[in-house]
């Protein structure tokens, strides 16, 4: 028996969000959307964190530099979430939350005297 396999790698072309979800528009022209709830990162990142992203190769993957993040083209097709661990995505949130309140603490010190 002969099997035809057909092999095509779907690139990204375009990423776009909602309230929820991420939607991916592919090469040939699939929209693909996932919920934000999969990706902690990008769930928690802030809309403008969102939009700041990058393709990997030639959109085999996106790439997002203010929350460390990068998903596969692949794995959105194949329905996988992150597998980020709790501990990873605490540890983030950490530095994220230090990162956020630093600025402020240095203006209230500021205005202190």
């Amino acid at each position: 028996m002969t099997t035809l396999v057909i092999e095509h790698e779907s690139l990204a072309r375009e990423i776009t969000f909602t309230k929820g979800a991420m939607t991916v528009l592919l090469d040939d022209g699939r929209q693909v959307s996932v919920p934000l709830v999969w990706y902690p990162r990008l769930l928690h990142g802030s809309p403008a964190e969102r939009q700041n992203y990058e393709f990997i190769g030639d959109g085999e993957g996106i790439h997002w530099p203010d929350l460390d993040e990068d998903i596969s083209v692949e794995g959105i097709l194949a329905g996988i979430a992150s597998q980020e661990s709790e501990m990873s995505l605490d540890a983030w949130l950490g530095k994220r939350n230090k990162r956020r309140q630093a600025p402020l603490s240095h203006m209230a010190r500021g205005k202190a005297r």
